[in-house]
């Protein structure tokens, strides 16, 4: 089995709280002021404090920079793609560094590149962007995952473990960045309240590989996925002429709940597994309902899924790197005495897809 053996994180400069994202959301869009209190509700139900972003207009009302002043054209999907490609380079690598810089792991030494991301996209892309600026050698072997969504980490690190069964000596960097805050939507509608609720900037890095690293090292026990095929039309995620457009139905949490106890069971039972074994739990934090849906139909304590929360508070819903963020979290928790302990994680995208996957605490 592959081990993640070391994780980083980084999020743009611009932090907002959610009351100032408020603001902007209720003058961007027009609000009356019947719609604006009900923005302003949804707001503060999401259980989040805090979003970052890499534009500093979500921090005004007026003498935007990257939005209309008055009336004119939202950008473009070219405009804000454009704005991708200046800033994902420069916070993929502040994760990489987080993830490998203090730890003095050779750059060279990297077998596999694995670049993560649903927010935008270019070619040549960020993953021979990031071979020239590390610099990785030109022979690396890369995959680029795009385009699916939150649960896009969990189809990484699979691939990743698939790379260290396949090469003894595979180290395996998995780079996960996304910038959610360029596909601002203008449009009243409840699909886009929720989502300018929810998502935000951010990137996340892990390392992979057959071996355990001095410190703390997950093990990657198990996978197990399957799609809610009835929620097929309740998250999608489309390329349209003023960037991308989300649906994301108030229907998900119950998909997700009516459908997380089979996943559990399919993911534990190959390997002898009850729900009782676990010890931590690391889940993407899609919504407070998600998480909220997560702990009714499983019974497990809100104070057990203390990661997602913290994340969700501080950093919203960052889609592909946000799981790795919430393991990070749970990971600073962790000691010498918690060896051997299991760590359930989940998340979910458009399909409406259900990832799992079962580590095990390892220190070295």
């Amino acid at each position: 089995m592959a081990y993640i053996t070391r994780i980083g994180t980084a999020v743009p400069q611009y932090r907002f709280s959610q009351t100032t994202l408020a603001d902007f959301m209720v003058h961007a869009m027009g609000l009356n002021p019947s719609d604006a209190r009900r923005l302003r509700t949804v707001f503060r139900a999401s259980g989040i404090q805090w979003r970052h972003s890499v534009l500093s207009d979500y921090g005004k009302t007026e003498n935007f920079s990257f939005y209309p002043n008055g009336v004119g054209p939202f950008p473009s999907t070219e405009q804000r793609l454009n704005v991708y490609r200046q800033h994902a380079l420069q916070l993929s690598l502040s994760a990489i560094r987080s993830c490998i810089g203090q730890h003095q792991t050779n750059p060279a030494g990297i077998t596999h590149l694995i670049v993560v991301s649903c927010t935008g996209m270019y070619a040549p892309g960020l993953d021979i962007d990031l071979v020239n600026a590390l610099p990785l050698n030109p022979d690396v072997e890369r995959l680029c995952i795009n385009f699916m969504g939150c649960y896009a980490a969990f189809t990484a690190l699979k691939a990743a473990s698939a790379f260290c069964a396949a090469r003894p000596d595979a180290r395996v960097l998995v780079v996960c960045t996304e910038l959610c805050s360029l596909h601002f939507q203008p449009d009243n509608t409840d699909d886009n309240v929720l989502a300018n609720a929810l998502f935000a900037d951010g990137a996340a890095a892990v390392l992979v590989s057959n071996q355990p690293e001095p410190g703390l090292n997950f093990k990657l026990q198990q996978f197990y996925n399957t799609l809610a095929i009835n929620g097929t039309d309740h998250m999608t995620w489309n390329v349209g002429n003023t960037g991308f457009a989300m649906r994301l139905s108030g229907y998900v949490p119950e998909l997700i709940r009516s459908g997380i106890g089979p996943l559990t069971r399919r993911l534990l039972e190959p390997l002898g597994h009850q729900l009782t074994d676990i010890a931590y739990f690391a889940i993407h934090p899609g919504g407070r309902r998600i998480l909220q849906a997560v702990e009714e139909q499983l019974r497990i304590r809100t104070e057990d899924n203390f990661a997602a929360y913290t994340v969700l508070k501080e950093f919203g819903n960052m889609s592909s790197p946000t799981v790795l963020f919430v393991l990070q979290r749970l990971a600073q928790s962790l000691t010498r005495s918690d060896d051997g302990n299991t760590v359930l994680s989940f998340a979910f995208g458009p399909g409406l897809t259900l990832e799992s996957m079962l580590l095990k605490v390892e220190h070295a």
